[in-house]
């Protein structure tokens, strides 16, 4: 798909790997719409690539609808939906203070993974109601898992089953919606130098990366982003989930 002129959302998106598939769409001549809770940063990160800013709870249906909304009022029908937001939040199952607080678990569960399925209906409903464009594509959808998905460590339940719970629904939405000509496909990043991780000193940093068997170092957002735009170009890249890693594979902690 050649984005020039197409509208895009890209959630969680203004900061980290967001930010930077927001700046890579917008590169590319689409038209950015940010999904964020940060007012001040999303808009400042609109108005550098000339785009939106919808402050949208990606877990709240009302939310979610009047920013896809704005988007087709004033961008268009979306053609791209790359969904970045979520929330990391560690606790063990059982601990010293007793059994995690569901509450915990349910939180990360409705921004991670209820989020990213809110976004993924209504965005695809709007994009069944565009024109095919070349070879009968109506709209692309990016996820983000992680490798927790697969490797998760201790303290990571509610974390790794929102991630699994991406990656487990990414081949059905594909089948759902393959009679549309709309392709999704989810990203599983490793360690990636994100808003997440800017709170660790430089040595920590240094540390994770050092575990990543190649490059080893922390992934850059501009890395994630350039796989996004080869999936969106991609018109074969379909239902699959793709781990960004450097090949590393999470020791229990």
């Amino acid at each position: 798909m050649d984005v020039k002129g197409l509208a895009a959302i890209v959630t969680g998106g203004a900061s980290g790997l967001g930010g930077a598939t927001a700046s890579a769409l917008a590169a590319k001549g689409a038209k950015v719409a940010i999904f964020d809770r940060n007012a001040e940063l999303g808009e400042k990160k609109a108005k550098e690539l000339g785009g939106i800013f919808c402050n949208v709870d990606v877990g709240d249906a009302a939310s979610a609808e009047a920013g896809v909304r704005a988007v087709v009022e004033k961008l268009g029908v979306p053609r791209v939906a790359v969904n970045c937001a979520g929330i990391g939040r560690a606790g063990r199952t059982i601990s010293k203070t007793g059994p995690m607080p569901l509450q915990d678990f349910d939180i990360v569960i409705k921004v991670n993974l209820v989020g990213t399925f809110n976004v993924i209906r209504l965005a695809a409903a709007e994009m069944a109601k565009g024109e095919p464009l070349a070879g009968g594509e109506r709209g692309v959808i990016i996820n983000t898992a992680s490798v927790a998905a697969f490797d998760g460590q201790i303290g990571q339940a509610a974390y790794s089953a929102s991630k699994g719970g991406i990656v487990g629904m990414t081949l059905p939405i594909a089948r759902d919606l393959s009679s549309m000509g709309i392709r999704i496909c989810t990203i599983a990043p490793g360690l990636f130098n994100t808003p997440m991780m800017a709170s660790l000193p430089d040595e920590a940093k240094k540390s994770l990366g050092a575990m990543v068997p190649f490059p080893a170092r922390l992934g850059d957002p501009t890395e994630y982003a350039m796989l996004a735009m080869s999936i969106v170009e991609n018109p074969m890249l379909n239902g699959e989930t793709i781990r960004l890693d450097g090949a590393i594979r999470l020791a229990p902690k």
